[in-house]
């Protein structure tokens, strides 16, 4: 995983110093590659509008990444643990909407989710017995996620 912050490091850094921004980064494991954590006094902009800017920063990061290193592990990028604490909204909303469906027995969907949390709301609601979850077939980027009783 050196190899990996290492790359991630760098990559970000060549991202955020010609655009002029004060910060920091340090990286942890997560899942079965790295958290960059970047902490800025310009947390703001980094994070953007409900995270937009911080999913593009994300993006970015990963494509150097893996223009480097072809086979490298997804790198998660977070600004002031604002990822950590959107990540930690979504799984509760999540399994609110889970419990319904379990009283209720009426499935319930998810506002648009892009891949990543998608993956993070089926993996989560996959531990809770008696639900199932689906994404809906479309092309968009955006997908909405249906939470059901398993049958």
């Amino acid at each position: 995983m050196e190899r990996l912050s290492t790359l991630a490091c760098e990559a970000a850094s060549s991202l955020l110093t010609p655009l002029g921004f004060s910060f920091s980064l340090k990286t942890e494991p997560y899942d079965d590659g790295i958290s960059l954590l970047i902490e800025s006094p310009d947390a703001r902009f980094l994070i953007g509008d409900e995270g937009d800017r911080l999913d593009d920063l994300q993006y970015m990061v990963n494509r150097l990444v893996q223009a480097r290193w072809n086979a490298a592990p997804r790198v998660r990028v977070d600004c002031d643990n604002y990822r950590a604490r959107a990540e930690a909204r979504l799984l509760r909303r999540a399994r609110s909407r889970a419990e319904r469906v379990l009283k209720t027995g009426k499935p319930l969907l998810m506002e648009k989710l892009n891949a990543y949390q998608r993956r993070l709301v089926h993996n989560e609601l996959a531990t809770i017995p008696g639900i199932t979850t689906q994404s809906e077939e479309t092309e968009s980027r955006f997908k909405r996620i249906t939470i059901s009783r398993a049958d």
